[in-house]
């Protein structure tokens, strides 16, 4: 099937375009964030659809979903505007192992952000590495919750950060298809890194595309760079195929 690179990138090519494309979207964690148009409410939830993503996919939705709802919908004016008995309703928020001390801290951290930023695409541009920048401002606050630290990855602890790299993608690409927002413009979509989780790197791994055995950022930066390959403008549009490969098509 794929005795070839060129015939490797054809099929990749032609399982991108399957799964890129707007029907994508109502099974996918991607979901939450296009219920919203106003660009604070797209990035605040997508962020969180995104640290919750993992394990059952419906369940990541639920989650999502129930939380967006704990803030009226209206994530942005919620975390700007809340006083301290709004926060009461949050209490006992779960999912997994993330709660609600979490939950506070990252609605302080977002307040903080939002006080001085109109983006959180600032958030990341404080370093040329977005990611581990990202880490070292987010955990900038007094009296971080010890707890909090293992629910934000970064390259520095060697992790594959597949949470963050797919919150990047969403808001990073555009290629008028549907699901990616595009609405990020200073990171160009040649700098993302492609979301890897153990999914991704079993199809990678049988098409040859990186040979690490961990799934780590290591593994991440191997893919990526085959990937560019094949794309240099776009590498991590290939998310897509491997994903679909590997969740829908249990390849």
């Amino acid at each position: 099937m794929t005795t070839t690179p060129q015939d490797l990138r054809t099929f990749l090519d032609r399982k991108v375009d399957e799964y890129n494309r707007p029907s994508f979207i109502a099974s996918d964690p991607i979901s939450i964030p296009r219920a919203f148009t106003k660009q604070a409410d797209i990035e605040i939830s997508g962020f969180f659809a995104a640290i919750f993503s993992w394990g059952n996919r419906t369940t990541i939705i639920n989650k999502s979903r129930q939380l967006m709802q704990l803030m009226d919908n209206a994530p942005h004016q919620f975390i700007l505007q809340h006083e301290e008995k709004d926060l009461t309703k949050l209490l006992n928020f779960r999912h997994r192992t993330f709660n609600d001390t979490d939950l506070l801290y990252f609605i302080e951290f977002f307040r903080h952000h939002y006080t001085h930023y109109d983006s959180l695409e600032d958030a990341f541009l404080h370093t040329p590495d977005h990611l581990s920048g990202f880490y070292h401002y987010f955990f900038s606050l007094d009296q971080v919750p010890p707890r909090t630290y293992k629910h934000i990855a970064t390259p520095e602890k060697n992790s594959s950060c597949k949470r963050l790299n797919m919150f990047l993608r969403w808001m990073v690409r555009d290629d008028d298809r549907g699901v990616d927002f595009g609405i990020w413009k200073r990171i160009s979509p040649s700098q993302l890194i492609c979301p890897l989780d153990v999914h991704v790197a079993r199809v990678a791994r049988r098409f040859g595309l990186m040979t690490r055995t961990q799934t780590d950022w290591q593994a991440a930066l191997e893919l990526t760079g085959y990937l560019i390959t094949l794309d240099a403008d776009d590498p991590v549009k290939y998310d897509f195929a491997l994903f679909g490969l590997g969740v829908m098509e249990k390849f």
